[in-house]
């Protein structure tokens, strides 16, 4: 897998001080400076094979690269390891690295052609280029050194172990080099597993055993007869790989659009659709929470039932749109005067529920009583300009707590008792 660094939107400013990009450039400059040494005792092209080997490695890398899709969430999908491995059989690591990397250093210069801004190319590139030459100088190195055969003509038991051991130690140095662009990333590890894109990592290993034999042991019609099949064979694997990736993006969208629905009625089901206040099936059911908690805890807890005065008198001389843009405009002042930890509902049609955990009687006066200030203080004549009569609103408060043997119906008997008083006693009042 390779690390794109792919923007599908309007090309952006890079920022060249990305913690991927200096990891890249890190990257690429050790493993070029590996690749030096190693090449300045052995020579490139130290095997029996020629240029023309090389330039043909070069191209089936850069072939199979071609033959990739985007991973679901991070990077590119490829059968590169197709011709990292069958070059490591053929050649041995230390040209394969070189011929790989400089495959791996061309391939995403392409992206500039769609949009990609260069920084992203650049760090794409130097990025996979230094991984994959590491990988597979250190990977194939451990193959030869433990007596892997190259170049590989034959496949037996113990060519088989060798390289079964090629394909594990490849797949785990490259998934933890994805790991660590991940992290510099700093996204969601967990999204770099899928399983399909792992079998086309290590079944491609398959497909590189069977190009070396072939490459080692035929005539180059024969080898170029079963590239043709093989290659083949990629393609529809590749055209799946996509159809499959469409598929999975659809999926998503779908559930995440099911997800917000679900959200949403989830929404519906505790909230008043007016004033988006918790409504009163809501309220009752935090109301038996809250009551029992305070009563196991011997913590304070009260409520307060609110009513908007003279409402219906509003819905009869101006509108009932009126009267809900007012309850709307009430309801945005008491979440607002509220504390986060207090709730708010609408408990009936001008009626409002707060409920004040952990709070005295007499903070809850306090609270109640800068509501119904603010309220009575509120400029409400943006509601009623095409009206020649002043709109004022006021509000009534009554105001409850618990205590050792109290239930929802009797803190809300209380509450309602105290707000006929406020009613009572003219209005625009809070009664505790």
């Amino acid at each position: 897998m390779n690390a794109a660094l792919q923007n599908n939107g309007t090309p952006v400013r890079f920022d060249w001080r990305r913690r991927d990009f200096i990891y890249s450039v890190l990257l690429f400059a050790v493993a070029v400076s590996v690749l030096y040494f190693v090449t300045g005792r052995s020579g490139f092209l130290a095997s029996d094979y020629g240029p023309g080997t090389a330039v043909f490695f070069l191209a089936f890398g850069l072939f199979t690269i071609t033959m990739g899709y985007p991973h679901p969430n991070f990077g590119h999908v490829s059968f590169d390891r197709a011709a990292q491995v069958s070059s490591i059989l053929v050649l041995g690591p230390v040209d394969a690295a070189w011929i790989n990397g400089l495959a791996s250093l061309i391939y995403p210069w392409h992206r500039l052609w769609q949009g990609v801004p260069i920084g992203s190319v650049i760090t794409a590139s130097l990025h996979n280029a230094g991984m994959m030459s590491m990988v597979i100088l250190g990977c194939g190195s451990l193959y030869t050194y433990l007596g892997g055969p190259v170049p590989l003509a034959d496949l037996n038991v113990a060519a088989a172990g060798f390289l079964l051991l090629l394909m594990l130690s490849m797949q785990l140095l490259n998934d933890l080099g994805m790991l660590i662009v991940v992290f510099l990333r700093k996204a969601d590890p967990a999204k770099l597993l899928n399983v399909f894109s792992t079998a086309v990592e290590l079944g491609s290993v398959l497909i590189a055993i069977v190009v070396a034999i072939v490459y080692v042991r035929m005539e180059p019609p024969a080898v170029a007869l079963v590239l043709i099949v093989l290659s083949m064979g990629m393609f529809v694997l590749k055209q799946y790989a996509n159809m499959r990736h469409k598929l999975e993006v659809l999926v998503e969208e779908r559930t995440a659009e099911l997800r917000e629905k679900s959200r949403e009625l989830e929404r519906q089901a505790t909230h008043d659709k007016l004033t988006q206040l918790f409504n009163r099936r809501y309220a009752d059911d935090y109301l038996e929470r809250q009551i029992e908690s305070a009563k196991r805890y011997n913590r304070d807890f009260t409520i307060a039932l609110a009513d908007i005065d003279h409402f219906k008198q509003i819905n009869d001389r101006f509108s009932h749109a009126v009267g809900d843009e007012v309850l709307r405009r009430v309801a945005d002042i008491l979440v607002n005067r509220c504390r986060k930890t207090d709730v708010v509902a609408r408990y009936g049609g001008e009626e409002f529920l707060l409920c004040f955990p952990d709070t005295s009687t007499e903070f809850a006066e306090q609270i109640c009583g800068q509501i119904r200030t603010a309220i009575e203080d509120a400029d409400w004549s943006s509601i009623t300009e095409r009206f020649s009569t002043h709109l004022y609103i006021t509000i009534s408060f009554g105001i409850a707590k618990t205590g050792n043997d109290t239930r929802r119906a009797s803190i809300l008997s209380d509450a309602d008792t105290r707000l006929y008083q406020a009613k009572k006693k003219g209005r625009n009042l809070v009664v505790v």
